[in-house]
């Protein structure tokens, strides 16, 4: 029977409680590992077929018949008022349908601060003045072109810090530092704390705007058909768009249908309903004609969202035997016109043993784009400032910086209390500097000598080819306590080698609502429904591996059903790491339901009770101990006729007394080329604790996707605006620069395993953004060990890696040169 139950649920950092209707879960917990046939196996993508040949449709895909296409027309300003719009010319070239404007767009609100869908005012480049429908894309680009917008120029600010001086020109009526939406959190005693604390490390640090760069920009083709509306859209969250859709257009919402096969990307900038869909939908009911809008590269990087720069001041109180006392993080993130800062001090609060903390995170208003979730918001720039400092300490007290870590190992949550339902941090810790030769590398304190640990020689132009030591698994750098490798000849340069390492934490325990069907036809295959998504991580592939172990059919008789808000039951957000843990489990008691109702039609048939029944491969029923008395799915489908058997399946609410979580450890190493500026990632080991994995290849997947981020965030991701005109400088994928196959280095990764005993009746967590929370902070480190020198600002370009080694007096041979301004030992 439905219950209505208060579950304590985590998204993205942030901790609430809700009431969900709950049912009972038939599922037994799963045998072992060693007698599973499905769950726990490296299955390939039960889609990939669809995909290689080309078969897979996206909503790039999508053409309906009597299509017309909208081209929206965006701001070459900052700031502005819109003096007039003459559509004329727009409207007198064939095939041109529509102009929509702000002066004849139905007032639909948009966001928390009073805007429209359309504005008066402009507040960044790319922001939207109008839109274009005609018949054919060509045709709505050169109505576009051709519209005559009038600005008046508005005082602007694009910069973080600029914004919160106090003469900054106001971005919103509220003002740019919304210390009205600031976020609050302590414990203990912090002055005391520090008062109480023999070393002292606190630094300022800088992230930069990283943009999603979806292969698969955003866009969506509405077709509103008298009554009903169909939205084909590129989303992470299916019903996410439909509900809000029907509330601003005042539909209930089964007149509201989503659909979407296929996805190439979203990386959280595709959770809710976006402009693009809510312009298209007003043109279709006014034509009366699908509308197809569609964004371009250069749209896609100036209003499809972002990741928000951030400015953290962190500081760190400490005994002299590593004991860290007192933590204050006060951090402010650049939000663009409208957005959230995330949750950047969730790695302070939660990361590690301190009994006096204290965080406040404040978002500020720039006339930039919007910003968005960008897998694990605020906890992969919060990580940055926390594990570059704790790795300053380390050195401060001539610590290991892994033993510092352990030193701190949190054994219950610090923000509740609770228990954990599973940790294998400390296993991941070991498994990782086993992997990467943490202690051969480290040598002594963790330190070496201070500064210049290793110098390795290369041939000069050689492109940064790595080096011929090392393995796969990462062999010792020669001269791994400091020192120079080679004096180096004619044709020959020095690299400095380092390795560092960071921890990760984050939720992932998913929950509640999310609801599964598994039907079971006459013919004795099955077909998991729901209305969830795929977003290019394999939950095909998962869903259809648990339903297939359920009940003991091959995977090839199981489908999946997916993508379409009409055609299953509800799904949650493929988005905080929660599509797995929340539609997992309840796949799984869908198939045990209908298991359950097999195996008593199967009783009647044998003349058994059910209770003596059990399901074996490839899809029978028989007897416990009696092989012969038993009967195929097909032949019990012919019994039955054409009765489907339907399972039906909840996910159950979060235990109230446990705290879930996931973690991780990586470890990276680097060399830096003192000449060039150059940092290249030679290895990068990832050990994480996502409770039980479902499928170690889509898994693995996943990790290496978070960590070629991570990289990139690292080393070279970073949204360059004009400070004088206001405008983004790389909105493209020519300036803004990606991670590419000639960049991506060694990738190692390993999972501590077994399930967790207390959060779903599959042991699961979820895999999503763990990967790339940790990564940037590792190779931050890694370039600390280096070099000597601590990292304040990423990413680590060329240019900001010369300017570094200059001032710390570090020469293109990678020698320190003490006499230089800045230079000697930067601790």
């Amino acid at each position: 029977m439905p219950r209505l139950v208060k579950t304590r649920f985590e998204f993205e950092g942030r901790v609430q409680e809700r009431f969900v209707v709950v049912e009972d879960d038939p599922a037994a917990p799963l045998p072992g590992e060693d007698r599973l046939r499905y769950i726990g196996r490296p299955v390939p993508r039960v889609d990939g077929w669809e995909k290689v040949t080309g078969r897979a449709r996206y909503t790039h895909d999508v053409r309906l018949p009597g299509m017309v296409h909208a081209v929206v027309v965006r701001s070459p300003y900052p700031h502005a008022r819109i003096r007039s719009i003459r559509a004329e010319r727009a409207l007198a070239i064939p095939g041109v349908l529509a102009v929509l404007t702000h002066e004849n767009c139905p007032p639909i609100p948009w966001g928390r601060e009073g805007d429209r869908v359309l504005n008066p005012v402009v507040r960044y480049h790319g922001d939207e003045v109008a839109v274009v429908a005609a018949r054919d894309l060509e045709t709505a680009r050169a109505a576009a072109a051709a519209l005559e917008v009038e600005y008046e120029p508005l005082p602007f600010v694009v910069d973080l810090e600029e914004a919160m001086k106090p003469d900054a020109p106001p971005v919103r009526p509220q003002g740019n530092v919304r210390w009205d939406r600031a976020t609050r959190y302590s414990r203990g005693d912090v002055e005391a704390g520090f008062r109480e604390a023999e070393v002292v490390v606190e630094g300022t640090f800088r992230t930069p705007v990283q943009l999603h760069n979806c292969m698969e920009t955003h866009g969506s083709v509405v077709d509103w058909q008298q009554d009903r509306v169909t939205i084909y859209d590129s989303t992470q969250h299916l019903f996410g768009v439909r509900d809000r859709f029907a509330q601003l257009f005042g539909l209930p919402v089964h007149r509201v249908r989503v659909v979407k096969e296929h996805m190439g990307g979203g990386f959280g900038s595709k959770n809710g309903l976006h402009k693009y869909t809510v312009l298209a939908g007003i043109l279709s009911r006014q034509l009366g004609r699908p509308v197809r809008c569609v964004l371009d590269r250069e749209e896609e990087n100036l209003a499809a969202g972002n990741r928000h720069s951030t400015l953290q001041r962190l500081k760190l109180g400490a005994r002299a035997d590593g004991r860290l006392v007192a933590l204050d993080l006060e951090a402010y993130a650049a939000v663009g016109v409208l957005g959230s800062p995330g949750s950047i001090g969730g790695p302070a609060r939660q990361l590690y043993a301190i009994p006096n903390v204290r965080t406040v995170e404040v978002p500020v208003h720039t006339n930039t784009g919007p910003t968005s979730a960008f897998r694990a918001p605020g906890y992969v720039e919060g990580t940055v400032a926390l594990e570059v400092l704790m790795d300053e300490l380390a050195r401060r007290l001539d610590l290991d910086p892994l033993e510092l870590r352990l030193r701190n190992y949190a054994e219950v949550d610090p923000t509740s209390g609770r228990p954990y339902s599973s940790k294998g941090l400390r296993q991941a810790y070991a498994m990782g500097a086993a992997m990467a030769g943490w202690e051969a590398k480290r040598g002594g304190s963790g330190w070496g000598v201070p500064g210049v640990v290793a110098l390795e020689a290369a041939a000069q132009g050689a492109g940064g080819d790595r080096p011929a030591t090392g393995t796969g698994a990462g062999a010792p750098a020669t001269g791994g306590t400091g020192g120079p490798v080679a004096e180096g000849g004619a044709g020959r340069r020095r690299r400095l080698r380092g390795i560092g390492m960071a921890s990760q934490i984050w939720g992932g325990a998913g929950g509640p609502p999310a609801q599964a069907e598994v039907r079971v036809h006459p013919d004795g295959t099955a077909t998991v429904v729901t209305a969830g998504q795929d977003i290019g991580t394999g939950t095909r592939t998962v869903l259809a591996q648990i339903a297939a172990e359920e009940l003991a059919l091959p995977l090839e008789r199981v489908r999946v059903q997916l993508g379409d808000t009409d055609g299953g039951p509800y799904a949650p957000i493929s988005a905080g790491s929660m599509t797995v843990p929340s539609m997992g489990p309840a796949v799984r008691s869908a198939a045990a339901d209908a298991a359950r109702q097999i195996l008593e039609l199967a009783g009647g048939l044998l003349e058994a009770d059910p209770r003596d029944l059990e399901l074996v491969p490839p899809g029978r029923v028989q007897v416990r101990g009696a092989p012969d008395r038993a009967v195929t799915f097909q032949e019990l489908g012919k019994t039955l006729g054409q009765y489907v058997i339907t399972g039906r399946g909840s996910r159950g609410p979060n235990p109230d007394e446990y705290a879930i979580h996931t973690f991780g450890a990586q470890f990276a190493e680097v060399e830096v080329d003192p000449a060039t500026g150059e940092v290249r990632v030679l290895d990068l080991w990832a050990v994480h604790d996502i409770g039980r994995v479902v499928n170690p290849l889509t898994a693995a997947a996943q990790m290496e996707g978070g960590m070629i981020q991570g990289l990139g965030f690292a080393l070279m991701e970073e949204r360059v605006m004009d400070p004088l005109s206001g405008r983004v400088l790389n909105p493209n994928l020519e300036n803004y620069r990606v991670p590419t196959v000639a960049d991506i280095p060694r990738l190692h990764v390993a999972f501590t395993g077994g399930p967790d005993p207390h959060g779903n009746n599959l042991g699961v967590k979820g895999a999503g953004e763990p990967p790339i929370i940790p990564t940037a902070a590792a190779i931050a480190n890694a370039f600390y060990h280096a070099t000597g020198i601590p990292v304040r600002e990423l990413p680590l370009t060329r240019q900001r890696v010369l300017a570094l080694l200059r001032r710390h007096g570090i020469g293109p041979d990678g020698r320190r040169q003490p006499q230089a301004a800045g230079g000697g030992d930067p601790r």
